[in-house]
């Protein structure tokens, strides 16, 4: 098969969270299945500076586009997958983030610059950019490709296209008169279409265009058909369940084992989990924490906001103190949450250290000098750093949701018997059902055996690419199958 995958960032070109991960990873485990799978994401300033070795594969006329877009062709590194970069410098040409200012705030010619992104996705997915290459399928990543199905569509023998929903509280929604401004056809302003509660909602293009839907969990492509966690958008998905499927991530152990990994003091793997002490050394260290291995280190890597449950975690700071515990936070987000974060390590600095941005080579040293990871997520679509964890012997803590809920298996007396438990789960989003497991987790923390073998257990746990590439490949046979059978009745309906 020919596929295009579409995704507004990729690891190590540029990230931001998860789905720069899955989409330097899936596409890297498909190609290995023997398929021509192709990235696209913008080139961003950042990209351009570092990248190496492209060539200038077309030029695009796009409409509301003054200038002409460039397509550059390269390499996705670390693999053989091709890569094509969309080149309009007055959209992606510029200091920031992909999608905010140096200070945070949202760039406020978001819709018109991934709606430019969209339309040179959609040049090259119907053989419009002169590449003498065309897809059987696109594959969409999130609102900034949720045009893309809805232009597919619209276009006579156009290839198929699923759709992957990585977070649906982040839809793409803008007002009128910035759609009025993109130059999109009257009709996407409808209810059928792409408004949303008077907006224009990007996401809502994909949902109801695409011809399939995943998400990055089984568990969430339930929940997301739930009012709970279907923000507003589950009776849309409840009408499209039977075209909806949910994917498990997987992790890629080429960057994340602790056996190979070059970012960390010491190697280590099963056989050698004495050098795990080494790390904590190292990251009590980094952080100016007594050294102590006696003394549980817990740790958090994620986006800091309210849906990371980073205020649970607040709330138990003082009880983690209390129990002699040490907490290393990295990451970036709510500046109240930063602040709050700051604060707390500035009273107790001999247990809490934290490192407010995001520092890939800092991110291995935690998993790998850390004894327990807390995720206490309101939801989460999948989560990838609980999954490095596991391989890390660093054992999670997790509410039980989402693709929490599809990767760490609670320790009971009965999963402790079978050799099954994980790491430690709860249900509630409460400071006090957060408390349970974490105390769960230190009682058996202070017993060697049983932490060893629950270290041991997540240690071995698969969680890799290959199966979930596999999953895709048969589904996107599958689609590629029925959209041309559409097409075929289509066709026989017209003449």
């Amino acid at each position: 098969m020919n596929i295009l995958f579409a995704s507004s960032e990729a690891h190590p070109l540029i990230k931001t969270g998860g789905l720069a991960d899955v989409s330097g990873s899936l596409p890297r485990a498909i190609l290995g299945l023997h398929h021509d799978i192709r990235v696209i994401i913008p080139a961003y300033r950042e990209i351009l500076k570092h990248a190496q070795q492209l060539t200038l594969a077309a030029y695009l006329d796009l409409e509301g586009v003054r200038l002409p877009v460039r397509i550059l062709s390269g390499r996705l590194p670390g693999g053989n997958v091709k890569l094509y970069l969309v080149d309009s410098p007055p959209h992606f040409d510029r200091a920031g983030k992909p999608y905010t200012t140096s200070s945070g705030s949202p760039w406020l010619d978001n819709a018109e610059r991934f709606t430019v992104f969209c339309r040179a996705i959609h040049a090259l997915a119907v053989n419009d950019a002169g590449l003498d290459w065309q897809p059987d399928i696109v594959h969409c990543n999130d609102w900034q490709t949720g045009l893309v199905p809805v232009m597919l569509r619209e276009t006579s023998a156009a290839p198929a296209s699923i759709f992957t929903i990585h977070n649906l509280a982040y839809q793409g929604l803008f007002d009128w008169k910035t759609f009025q401004s993109l130059k999109l056809p009257d009709d996407w302003w409808s209810i059928d279409a792409l408004e949303f509660h008077d907006k224009f909602s990007f996401i809502k293009g994909g949902l109801i265009f695409a011809d399939w839907l995943t998400t990055v969990s089984p568990t969430y492509a339930d929940e997301i058909c739930t009012p709970e966690f279907g923000c507003g958008l589950e009776g849309l998905l409840t009408l499209r369940k039977q075209s909806l499927t949910g994917i498990l991530n997987g992790a890629d152990y080429t960057v994340w084992n602790p056996g190979r990994d070059l970012h960390i003091p010491v190697q280590y793997n099963l056989r050698s989990l004495f050098h795990k002490i080494e790390n904590k050394r190292d990251l009590q260290e980094h952080f100016a924490l007594p050294v102590d291995n006696a003394v549980p280190l817990f740790t958090v890597i994620s986006r800091l906001v309210e849906q990371k449950g980073i205020d649970l975690i607040l709330e138990i700071l003082p009880d983690l103190v209390k129990q002699n515990a040490q907490l290393v936070v990295l990451g970036s987000g709510d500046s109240q949450l930063e602040a709050a974060l700051q604060q707390a390590s500035a009273r107790h600095p001999e247990h809490i250290g934290i490192h407010i941005g995001y520092d890939e080579v800092l991110a291995h040293r935690v998993e790998a000098g850390a004894d327990i990871f807390l995720m206490p997520s309101l939801f989460e679509p999948c989560g990838l750093n609980q999954i490095y964890s596991l391989r890390y012997g660093t054992v999670p803590v997790v509410r039980r949701t989402g693709g929490l809920a599809d990767t760490i298996v609670d320790t009971t007396p009965e999963t402790l018997a079978d050799k099954t438990a994980t790491g430690f789960c709860f249900h509630q989003a409460s400071a006090t059902a957060l408390w349970s497991a974490v105390e769960r987790a230190l009682a058996h923390y202070r017993k060697p055996d049983s932490w060893a073998q629950i270290m041991d257990t997540g240690m071995r746990q698969d969680f890799s690419w290959k199966r979930s590439a596999q999953q895709y490949v048969e589904l996107y046979t599958r689609i590629i199958a029925q959209h041309k059978y559409g097409q075929i009745l289509e066709s026989n309906v017209i003449q």
